[in-house]
């Protein structure tokens, strides 16, 4: 994985901590991790899958 990442925390994330993911593209991977451990695992999905992921979760979330 690419040590050049930028990773972007949602602005729905608050500044208490709690449980946030943080997320971070390149051209073809997008890049997802827990922000309480940088260090940690990091999801990798294509641009369709994390594309279909969001349109699930605002669908989800519109009901």
């Amino acid at each position: 994985m690419s040590t050049n990442l930028v990773w972007s925390k949602s602005s729905y994330s608050g500044t208490e901590g709690g449980n946030c993911v943080e997320v971070a593209s390149s051209p073809s991977t997008i890049h997802v991790r827990d922000s309480k451990d940088k260090t940690g695992p990091v999801l990798t999905f294509s641009p369709a899958a994390w594309s279909a992921f969001i349109a699930e979760a605002q669908a989800a979330d519109a009901e």
